[in-house]
């Protein structure tokens, strides 16, 4: 029997708070973010600021509520980028922004969202409201749709009735899409096997978005290319659409995607 390594009970306590803060997904207060984790608020008090001072906290000036910090979020990065999808994608998408003179980003399905993990910029990168831990509108962006597309029906249901479709990055609260135009939309991503994006919800910005899938034909990963409008060729047959599927086709084969079905 593996003998248990000895710890510091006190981290051991305060990470109650953490786990709280990471379940819960939104900024919470001090006396709701004590009673989750299960003390007094004033026994989370100095946890809370000791963790605000290394950066896995960090607190609103004006709300006063605590949420994830910088440190926790970079912590975060590095997780998912170890994931083998991951990165087995960043050399690629690295050579397809290099390849197409525009910027390329990767994504993932995190825990709220739509997460971009890496972004690839040309020589002359456009300026684009993205970055690394940027959560991207579920429905408003086409990296969010071509998640949408392919992930299951309940996960997606469940991500728009607890609002994802609502937060990230080039969301538009005057223009929510529901219904049978959802319905439009996501067909049209399955039969060109891209989501697209015609300078909207960013301006001036056209995208296009493809998913790459694992061995068990599940949507691991999205791969944009994003650029302005005046360059960046948009129609379904471009050589930036090809080289797109193409990228994306790559990675999927790279995680066994197509294996299973070859070898039955």
């Amino acid at each position: 029997m593996k003998k248990e390594s000895r710890g510091i009970q006190s981290i051991e306590v305060g990470g109650e708070l953490l786990r709280a803060l990471a379940r819960s997904g939104e900024p919470m207060m001090l006396r709701d973010l004590a009673r989750e984790a299960g003390m007094t608020p004033a026994k989370a008090h100095p946890y809370l600021a000791s963790f605000s001072r290394i950066g896995l906290i960090e607190q609103d000036e004006t709300t006063g509520r605590y949420e994830i910090g910088a440190l926790a979020l970079e912590l975060g990065l590095i997780s998912l980028r170890r994931l083998s999808g991951v990165r087995i994608a960043q050399p690629k998408i690295a050579a397809l922004a290099s390849q197409i003179g525009h910027a390329v980003s990767l994504a993932v399905w995190g825990t709220h969202g739509p997460t971009v993990v890496q972004l690839e910029e040309p020589g002359q990168p456009v300026h684009i409201v993205m970055r690394a831990g940027s959560v991207m509108a579920l429905l408003e962006t086409a990296t969010g749709r071509a998640f949408a597309a392919f992930l299951p029906e309940k996960t997606i249901n469940a991500a728009l009735e607890s609002g994802l479709d609502r937060q990230g990055v080039g969301y538009n609260p005057k223009r929510p899409v529901k219904g049978a135009k959802v319905a439009e939309m996501l067909n049209e991503v399955r039969k060109h096997g891209l989501a697209r994006a015609l300078g909207d919800p960013l301006p001036g910005v056209n995208a296009f978005s493809a998913p790459v899938f694992d061995h068990a034909g599940h949507v691991a990963l999205v791969i944009t290319a994003m650029g302005p409008e005046g360059t960046f060729d948009a129609r379904w047959d471009s050589p930036i659409a090809h080289a797109l599927r193409d990228c994306a086709s790559g990675i999927s084969k790279r995680l066994g995607y197509g294996m299973t079905a070859a070898a039955e």
